[in-house]
């Protein structure tokens, strides 16, 4: 059986989602470890096709090592996703006939401690998807103004508790600068308190938050749906997996906005607005892992599957 830490995300639910056909072209623009590449390749056999990206150099190599076996029907390269509608121009192969993009934080990420992801394992304070990147949690941590650090738990982790946190680290940094994953995770749930009622630990949204702004996670998501539905073929479709409400509520809000979805004001008798539909959504509300998945990998359980088709008219 394939280990947990391996083991894609919706990965039947995906396929269905882009409808794979032999012959098809895909584009998987957070490869990881390849399972859903993989998988693409092999439903898309014989004939099929795919490019592949990844921020992370270790998982592009671990990917390259997966997908050797499909030889030159697969172009992989290390380079951050938002770039993804510009590679794939540079292949030449398109347009697209599916784009998967797997938002979520690679579980191989998560438990290499060294990465610096997890409050449950030691190790530095890091967070970077791409190591190449300047900017750490720990300079974060250690650096930002307490109006900003709280402004960026508020925003990007939804913590109730931002402000207390984010002064609980500004005097912890003032004794000792904060260089480990452990140590924040101390302060934190000294900061917030016991809770009868929490369901996570209290370190959960500052570490979100803080991972999203290291790496930018959500700047320039929705001008790269936009960039990558212009390039699927008519009848082509996209597929994005989110793990938070914020990348979810991204995705959501830009496939109604290609859909044409109407910006008239509510009393208007007949739409004036003239919004092109681009995309077709495939389902009004996103497709979550079922009780098996969860039971057997319960890092599924915030997935959220939403797919929409390329219509035949274009946005011009």
């Amino acid at each position: 059986m394939e280990p947990v830490s391996h083991r894609p995300v919706l990965l039947t639910e995906a396929l269905a989602a882009l409808g794979c056909r032999p012959g098809g072209l895909c584009v998987d623009g957070t490869v990881g470890a390849g399972g859903h590449a993989e998988a693409i390749l092999r439903a898309t056999a014989p004939g099929g096709r795919l490019i592949g990206c990844d921020r992370d150099e270790e998982a592009i190599e671990r990917a390259r090592s997966r997908l050797a076996p499909f030889g030159d029907h697969v172009y992989l390269r290390q380079i951050d996703h938002r770039h993804l509608p510009d590679l794939l121009d540079g292949t030449g192969w398109g347009p697209a006939d599916g784009v998967l993009l797997d938002l979520g934080l690679s579980s191989m990420q998560v438990d290499d401690p060294a990465r610096g992801f997890s409050f449950q394992r030691e190790g530095p304070l890091d967070m970077r998807m791409d190591r190449s990147m300047p900017t750490t949690a720990a300079d974060i941590v250690n650096s930002m103004p307490t109006d900003d650090l709280a402004r960026i738990l508020n925003r990007y982790g939804e913590e109730p508790a931002a402000r207390r946190i984010a002064r609980a680290i500004d005097r912890e940094r003032g004794r000792e600068p904060i260089r480990t994953t452990s140590r924040l995770a101390s302060i934190v749930s000294r900061a917030v308190g016991p809770s009868r009622a929490r369901r996570i630990h209290p370190a959960t949204r500052t570490f979100q938050a803080l991972r999203i702004e290291v790496n930018g996670e959500l700047e320039g998501l929705r001008e790269l749906i936009e960039g990558l539905t212009a390039r699927l073929r008519p009848g082509g479709r996209i597929a994005i997996i989110a793990f938070h409400s914020l990348e979810d509520r991204i995705v959501k809000h830009t496939f109604l906005d290609l859909a044409g979805r109407c910006t008239c004001p509510r009393d208007m008798p007949v739409c004036g607005c003239g919004r092109p539909d681009f995309l077709k959504p495939l389902h009004r509300r996103p497709i979550r892992p079922g009780a098996q998945e969860e039971q057997d990998n319960p890092r599924s359980r915030s997935a959220r599957l939403r797919s929409a088709e390329r219509t035949e008219r274009s946005s011009a």
